[in-house]
């Protein structure tokens, strides 16, 4: 009787351990992780058996390898005799530059039409909501080939191209430009211009110092502007003031030397800018809106101007509603420029695409241009949220 009793409380003891929902779900987790380590491995020893069967070699010893295949459009030297790694670099460079510049037009154009929606002016309001209702609900794709439809068609070809000012030349191949020949004296001015950002920076600090300590104001933009424009100009000219242009000049089909921008970086940055401005409008008109009224009529019984209290009072404030999900703006628009590849512009996952074709290593193309984006996405959170930071209202 007594054995039968302690085996029965043994039971109880052990159904009742089960049922404590913290060893439950530890149970539950170990499984489910034990599943998808399953999956993976399934995964991966397939992908490696067939890659085996094909004779397709695995790693990331392909990027030493001449790349073979010509890049419509280099921001850096490239030649086909150069390494697969060399086109990933054009790629992503190509894919920094409309990001950024993306970026700041449609921050600026969202801007504008963002206070636009509220106006007091009907037509205007009327405008802008239009806008914003038209481009958020026709997709990006659609846009960028209407983009670069409209371009390529306007255009004469390059024997036929506009001439409307002496050097440039304007065609469906692109509009071509003078371009300063290289000279070693540019990097210093680079670095010049820099040094004057850095300085510039200082001295705002500083200024917005002085001014909470003695209440007296400092000119700190002027000074930066000038600082930005003088130290650059001072360098070039100490380094002999090159300034030898390279002229376009037509040579069977197309024009060769100067600068030349494509119709498809033209499509790409307007496309990104206009679609991306729209959303960035809503943010804008919404981070407005949440400032209380209240601010405004005060800056009205003091006699400002609407102007300056828009660009003093409301916006300062607005910003800390703005910022959060301008950021996400900023990732959308970084990661939309993978659709490049639709109107041919050869950006980092148009370039990879290539070559994963060409090694047959796509997994490994993909993977490269994946993480880019992870490196680029984690950049753009991490600086705008340290802002978002500076912005934020400091309790005492």
């Amino acid at each position: 009787m007594t054995v039968s009793v302690s085996a029965t409380a043994g039971a109880v003891r052990r159904g009742s351990a089960f049922n404590d929902p913290r060893l439950r779900s530890i149970v539950y987790q170990v499984v489910l992780l034990a599943i998808i380590v399953a999956i993976g491995w399934f995964l991966v020893s397939n992908l490696i058996h067939n890659r085996e069967v094909r004779g397709i070699a695995t790693g990331y010893g392909f990027l030493a390898r001449e790349a073979g295949f010509a890049i419509a459009e280099t921001p850096i030297s490239y030649a086909p005799s150069d390494p697969y790694a060399r086109a990933f670099l054009v790629g992503l460079v190509n894919t920094l530059k409309v990001s950024i510049l993306g970026i700041i037009l449609a921050t600026l154009l969202g801007l504008v039409v963002g206070i636009s929606r509220l106006s007091s002016n009907w037509l205007l309001a009327k405008l802008a909501a239009g806008y914003v209702d038209i481009v958020r609900n026709i997709p990006l794709t659609v846009q960028l080939l209407l983009w670069a439809g409209l371009i390529r068609v306007s255009a004469p070809p390059p024997r036929q191209a506009l001439n409307p000012v002496p050097g440039v030349f304007v065609s469906n191949r692109g509009i071509q430009t003078p371009a300063i020949e290289d000279n070693p004296v540019f990097l210093w001015v680079g670095v010049a211009a820099l040094a004057a950002l850095v300085i510039g920076w200082g001295i705002a600090r500083w200024a917005r110092w002085r001014q909470e300590r003695t209440g007296q104001p400092f000119h700190s933009f002027w000074t930066g502007l000038g600082l930005f424009i003088g130290l650059p100009l001072v360098v070039w000219l100490a380094g002999g003031a090159p300034a030898a242009f390279e002229l376009p000049e037509l040579k069977g089909f197309n024009f060769q030397g100067g600068w030349t921008l494509t119709p498809e970086f033209a499509a790409m940055l307007i496309g990104l800018t206009v679609y991306t401005a729209g959303f960035i409008a809503e943010i804008v008109r919404g981070g407005i809106l949440s400032v209380s009224h209240g601010q405004t009529e005060a800056a009205r019984a003091l006699g400002l101007h609407s102007g300056v209290t828009l660009r003093r009072i409301i916006l300062p404030q607005a910003l800390r509603t703005i910022i959060p999900p301008l950021t996400s703006q900023y990732l959308n628009l970084t990661k939309n420029s993978s659709l490049a590849v639709v109107i041919g512009y050869p950006d980092l996952v148009s370039i990879g695409n290539t070559i994963g074709n060409q090694t047959g290593q796509a997994v490994e193309a993909i993977s490269i241009f994946m993480a880019v984006y992870l490196f680029i996405s984690l950049s753009i959170s991490i600086g705008m949220n340290i802002y978002n930071r500076r912005m934020a209202l400091k309790e005492r």
